[in-house]
């Protein structure tokens, strides 16, 4: 299994100038690895509504690479915005999803379904451009520059371990950087 940390890590090294959205989780661990907070948007309270943000960011700024650090149960929520993710098919956009079979970030209780449900190849069925799963750091290291080259929508399973506490790092609030990730958007868009 890989660490979430250290996924995350790897995925901040090669984002370049990529717009980041996380959910969950990922809102205690993301803030501490990202050297670009105000290109991230933290979605804290929005389960389920990370990638229907990614797809609307995708398509507001096609120049620039969207990446969702999702989780398995937060998407569970909003399991729709595969298809339509897929039927309007952002070449821009790529969508991790951490598969801990668990909701971490409320205590750890297991998800529907979990070791049954194939997020992997309920991507393929919806029509993703590129679908990847990986169980191991080397993997996803070995493939990551060329995941970043290839025309999305792309989805890529991590499987990551199940998990009953929290992180040890705050929770970045939405509320708390949404006015400087608008800033940064809408200088960028201008020039």
């Amino acid at each position: 299994m890989i660490d979430s940390y250290e996924a995350q890590q790897l995925i901040s090294k090669h984002r370049a100038d990529s717009l980041v959205i996380g959910t969950m989780t990922t809102n205690f661990e993301w803030p501490q690895i990202s050297d670009k907070p105000e290109l991230d948007l933290p979605l804290s309270g929005s389960m389920g509504k990370a990638s229907s943000l990614g797809l609307g960011l995708a398509l507001a700024v096609p120049d620039r690479k969207v990446i969702v650090l999702d989780a398995d149960g937060s998407l569970l929520m909003n399991l729709g915005s595969l298809v339509t993710i897929a039927n309007i098919s952002p070449h821009n956009l790529i969508h991790y999803v951490f598969i801990n079979e668990v909701y971490r970030t409320t205590g750890g209780q297991p998800i529907p379904l979990a070791r049954k449900l194939d997020f992997a190849g309920l991507a393929r069925a919806a029509g993703y451009n590129h679908v990847h799963e990986f169980s191991f750091i080397d993997e996803l290291e070995n493939s990551i520059e060329n995941i970043m080259e290839q025309t999305g929508p792309i989805f890529i399973c991590l499987e990551v371990p199940p998990a009953t506490k929290r992180p040890p790092y705050p929770l970045t609030l939405t509320r708390n950087v949404i006015n400087q990730f608008k800033d940064t958007l809408q200088q960028q868009m201008r020039s």
